[in-house]
């Protein structure tokens, strides 16, 4: 029999798909994409709080109450916390690039329709439209900082985050109150479609998905709507809850109390639900990593504290020293230049020292500073209140870096997008608790420290009748009657003692947020961190 020869077979060569370009893969330089990210993200940060002073002109403007204007803060926040938590999912779902240029999009259009708003209806209604486009810029750039920069630099990447996220709402009510009274409070929202367009021009050249983000297909997702129905209900009414609480008199108000119960039963079911959902909305279990849940915790501290006095400082000076705006404002601004000088700094420390010990210098140094402002009295100059303010941010710059780069020295990369969303979501909320409730305890105690001082200004204490006679004499010298002269002393006696009583409530407040800074310290050195080699990402 002829013997069969085996043909001599070539191995078979698969061809693979060209690799998919990347920003690190293109020799893109990541200090000129990190520039890129923030550009639109700052932007984002600062109209949290730079219509703040322009309030009283929108209502003014647009045939408004105060009370009723107050929703165009209100609109932005609760469309802003709604999407911050799915950010992640989003990006994954759409593709993070595709996903952050239709944010910056929405919300560059957005700004430009509040400027041209006609009515505050309208303006509230835009504002919300601007808040659904903002939310997920935070998030988003802070996951490509951390994959566009190497492990042993993240301390830097987070430097530059850090220096927009803090210092936007620091500057936010001075710039704020500039453009307003230099031009129109419609400016504050027009100067956004410039940075906006460059922003979308530049991520366009810039920025490219990692390649773990372009393999699911939209069909092979599971849409997760229960999930999404309760986060966006229950973070939606938690924001308004704390918003509106002070004004409404908190659970007084059926609105309040509604919103309350809708909160926390959203909230609650939305925590069982996630956990338990294969593909959630927001993925939960991340927080099962002590580090990243402690760092997620002071995360939520951190704005807690720094919304709440950046928020009270110019409150004070305003309504205790009789400042303007700008120059309240102007306060606050040696404790920005703080934050951008020392954050570069610790981005360099964090690659000699770990975390936890940054965090808890950080928290210490604001914590004095925030005593310092709890012996504020109406005898204080600027000095002493910028002072005070550079010594708090010098703290906070401390804070930011640190805590961040804890939090994602144990996280996948591929879990970065779910990561940010979860722990910009907590700096936020955190932001809203903590003025929702110095803004309670600054009215429940001037009313407390007011029923103090009024039992001791009675007929009986010889310093009061001391008081009263003092400025009944003088009241008399300037050609009033003696019952008139008698009636204006004693006003003037009362008004010193509501001016007394409201002064001793800002102290308290400012000394209440010093104390909950020094108590996060023995949580925090919690927060070990074992700094990994870097992993390679998924091919």
């Amino acid at each position: 029999m002829p013997v069969l020869e085996h043909p001599v077979t070539e191995p078979v060569r698969t061809v693979l798909p060209p690799r998919p370009a990347t920003s690190s893969s293109l020799g893109i330089n990541p200090w000129i994409i990190a520039l890129t990210v923030m550009l639109a993200t700052f932007m984002e940060v600062l109209d949290t709080s730079v219509a703040n002073v322009s309030l009283p002109h929108i209502a003014g403007n647009l045939a408004a109450s105060l009370d009723e204007s107050t929703w165009v803060l209100t609109a932005y926040l609760v469309s802003n916390a709604i999407v911050l938590p799915l950010s992640g999912w989003f990006s994954t779902l759409f593709g993070r690039k595709r996903f952050y240029m239709f944010c910056v999009a929405t919300f560059t259009v957005a700004s430009c329709l509040c400027g041209f708003a006609p009515s505050l209806d309208a303006l509230v209604v835009f504002r919300i439209l601007q808040g659904l486009g903002g939310g997920a810029l935070q998030p988003i750039s802070q996951a490509i900082l951390v994959e566009s920069f190497p492990k042993k630099k993240h301390g830097m990447a987070m430097a530059v985050y850090g220096m927009g996220v803090v210092l936007a709402p620091i500057i936010g009510p001075t710039l704020g109150g500039w453009i307003t009274d230099s031009y129109s409070w419609r400016w504050i929202f027009f100067i956004n479609v410039p940075v906006g367009i460059l922003s979308l021009t530049l991520t366009t050249l810039l920025i490219f998905d990692p390649p773990y983000l372009r393999r699911r297909s939209f069909g092979s997702f599971r849409m997760d709507y229960i999930g999404l129905g309760l986060i966006a209900t229950g973070l939606g009414f938690l924001e308004v809850f704390l918003d509106e609480g002070q004004r409404k008199d908190w659970f007084s108000a059926p609105l309040i109390v509604a919103s309350a119960a809708v909160a926390g039963t959203s909230l609650i079911l939305a925590v069982v639900w996630e956990i338990w959902h294969e593909d959630p909305v927001v993925e939960l279990r991340l927080l099962r990593d002590r580090r990243f849940a402690i760092a997620t915790f002071t995360m939520f501290g951190l704005g807690f504290v720094l919304y709440a006095s950046t928020m009270l400082l110019p409150m004070f000076l305003q309504t205790m020293m009789g400042y303007d705006a700008l120059t309240s404002g102007l306060a606050l601004s040696p404790g920005g230049v703080a934050v951008v000088l020392l954050m570069p700094l610790v981005g360099l420390l964090l690659s000699r020292f770990e975390p936890r010990w940054l965090v808890a210098f950080g928290l210490t140094v604001s914590a004095l500073g925030l005593f310092q402002m709890a012996g504020f009295n109406t005898q204080i100059d600027f000095r002493t209140a910028a002072t005070s303010r550079i010594i708090q941010s010098m703290g906070m710059a401390f804070l930011f870096v640190p805590i961040n780069t804890a939090a994602f020295s144990s996280i996948a990369r591929e879990k970065a997008n779910r990561a940010t969303g979860i722990i910009n979501l907590a700096r936020n909320i955190g932001g809203s608790t903590g003025i929702a409730i110095v803004t309670t305890m600054l009215a429940r105690r001037a009313q407390f420290h007011q029923s103090v001082l009024v039992g001791h200004a009675t007929a009986g204490a010889s310093a009061y009748r001391n008081l009263v006679e003092h400025a009944a004499h003088r009241f008399l010298a300037q050609g009033s009657s003696p019952t008139f002269a008698a009636r204006q002393a004693q006003a003037l006696v009362y008004s010193m003692v509501q001016r007394e009583a409201s002064v001793k409530a800002f102290v308290d407040d400012f000394r209440l947020l010093g104390i909950i800074f020094l108590a996060m310290i023995p949580v925090v050195l919690f927060m070990r961190t074992k700094m990994r080699r870097n992993r390679p990402l998924p091919e």
